[in-house]
């Protein structure tokens, strides 16, 4: 079984951070906080011009937090603290000068759809079919739906999320806005995106991050906001639905 890992490559000026968990790129608190660091870095890292997020593995993109570590909250507290961590990456990717562009090659759940909402430009293959599963457990997509809501809009946001059993294909993704191209493999998603980013450096750096300001206009109160919702789902995970719920899982 392979170890976890945060890892962060430069090629042609563009900055490829990859994420990975043994557990279908489920992620623990360790590595959101490392992802979510590595990304403030690129930010400032004068070689990087274009940031590439993307994760290790062939079928999942990211089965959103950590399930072991959902199971173990046992107070408001932690539970707060757990449902930070999707909350501080998206922060960071919200504040980060540069492009993020999102290469997803399959399946996204929970906080993995609000990563790939957090990115300014998301490619993906024809396997990336996504998923807001948090209502089945009793809670809800409150870290990620501003993310989420943001991308697909109001209407495409709340579907997914009242319909928490339902995997909504690329193409419908594509169709929302949250997907702007989808591709038949990985291996032409990886030419397209690799493309994609060399080209963007190309361009006025100054230009690029004037205009992602633009994008991420009216979410300035977002660290408040993210952190107010990670408040609901702490305080929902130790209701005794999800509790139950959480039982029949282990």
């Amino acid at each position: 079984m392979t170890q976890p890992y945060v890892k962060q490559t430069i090629e042609n000026e563009v900055g490829y951070i990859e994420f990975f968990h043994p557990a279908h790129n489920s992620l623990p608190g360790d590595i959101l906080a490392k992802l979510a660091q590595i990304i403030t870095d690129a930010g400032n890292n004068d070689e990087i011009k274009v940031i590439v997020l993307k994760s290790g593995g062939a079928r999942t993109f990211c089965a959103g937090a950590s399930f072991k570590e959902l199971i173990n909250i046992s107070d408001a507290e932690t539970g707060r603290v757990f449902f930070s961590g999707f909350a501080n990456v998206i922060n960071a990717m919200r504040k980060c000068p540069k492009f993020i562009i999102g290469r997803v090659q399959g399946k996204t759940v929970g906080g993995g759809v609000g990563l790939a909402s957090a990115t300014d430009y998301c490619m993906a293959t024809k396997f990336a079919a996504i998923k807001l599963s948090e209502l089945n457990v009793g809670i809800g997509p409150f870290v990620v739906g501003p993310a989420v809501e943001r991308k697909l809009g109001l209407s495409g946001m709340s579907q997914i999320a009242i319909d928490a059993n339902s995997f909504y294909p690329a193409e419908w993704a594509k169709q929302k806005g949250l997907f702007t191209q989808v591709f038949e493999s990985s291996e032409e998603l990886d030419e397209a995106v690799k493309a994609f980013a060399e080209n963007l450096c190309n361009y006025n750096t100054e230009a690029m991050k004037e205009m992602k300001q633009m994008f991420w206009k009216g979410t300035e109160d977002w660290d408040t906001l993210l952190a107010e919702r990670a408040q609901i789902s702490g305080r929902l995970v130790l209701s005794d639905f999800t509790k139950e719920t959480l039982k029949r899982f282990k």
